[in-house]
């Protein structure tokens, strides 16, 4: 089977959950419910969870600098996450956001191995910021949380992402491929730099509180107050849920994550429903700056 062939397989695959799964969600929340709640959203919160959106992405190039160890401009790091943003959203069956700040990073250095280390070492310091700030919010709302049954689930996920890094970094698999083992090089090399990480991870908490925010603004535009256990432990979950590549861009999915884990706590389903789209679309919305600076960045030198 060539390549371009199991590509459209796994695009089909991931239109049919995406399908489905949005199939059932309507189904239980209602689509004219759903479409009610469209037509009431605040607009001017819907701007400021986009601005927001915007403010976070900045805040991720900050992070994303301090493991490039200084040598590219904040701008033309900015720049790059927005562009990745925008494949992200727009574009999910064609080439992945990580993916596209990886090729013009190594276009402009010329080291694969740290080029992808860079995006991986962004990546999983976002990731463990995101699961601190769960697990962080889980003990505070540990009594809720156990009168639902979910005081075991961000622990659960911290406890297997700690101990798949130990595997992952102890063993060093793939080492023998030459880009592998540059990769292993770099975060090595990174882990080393204390502040950088540090500053990084901070960076990862104020994203997540940013992230939280949106959803909380989104929430008020349709009226629905949400509460700490929501914003700063569900929609963590729904974060890493939405992270499997199952759908087309998250669709079906995080719906279905927000209508359950939502419901738990009372909200309708139509509410979590509408809260799911509008939040996607306020991010769709800020990505489009990543369209432009595609169309720019296609015309730039290569950094020094």
């Amino acid at each position: 089977m060539s390549k371009r062939m199991k590509q459209a397989l796994l695009l089909a695959l991931k239109v049919t959950v995406s399908g489905f799964l949005l199939t059932l969600v309507f189904r239980k929340a209602g689509l004219r419910e759903v479409l009610d709640q469209f037509s009431s959203m605040d607009l001017r919160l819907f701007a400021l969870a986009s601005l927001l959106y915007v403010v976070a992405i900045f805040a991720s190039a900050m992070r994303w600098q301090q493991l490039l160890e200084g040598r590219h401009q904040l701008g033309r790091v900015f720049s790059l996450y927005m562009i990745g943003s925008f494949f992200n959203n727009f574009l999910p069956g064609a080439v992945g956001g990580d993916a596209v700040k990886a090729y013009y990073l190594y276009k402009d250095t010329g080291k694969g191995g740290s080029s992808i280390g860079s995006v991986f070492m962004d990546r999983y310091i976002g990731f463990f910021g995101l699961l601190s700030v769960g697990l962080v919010s889980g003990l505070i709302a540990f009594s809720e949380l156990k009168t639902i049954g979910m005081q075991w689930m961000v622990p659960s996920l911290f406890i297997g992402f700690l101990a798949g890094s130990v595997v992952f970094f102890r063993l060093r698999i793939g080492r023998r491929f030459s880009a592998v083992s540059d990769f292993y090089d770099y975060f090595h090399r990174v882990i080393r730099d204390k502040p950088a990480v540090l500053k990084a991870y901070l960076l990862s908490l104020v994203i997540q509180v940013l992230t939280a925010s949106m959803v909380a603004c989104v929430g008020l535009g349709i009226g629905q107050r949400l509460s700490f256990t929501e914003l700063f432990v569900f929609v963590p979950i729904i974060i890493i849920i939405t992270m499997v590549p199952l759908s087309i861009s998250g669709l079906g999915v995080r719906e279905s994550a927000f209508v359950v884990l939502f419901g738990l706590t009372g909200v309708s389903p139509h509410a979590a429903t509408s809260i799911s789209f509008i939040w996607f679309l306020s991010i769709a919305a800020a990505s489009l700056i990543g369209l432009v600076e595609y169309l720019r960045y296609r015309r730039r030198p290569p950094a020094a």
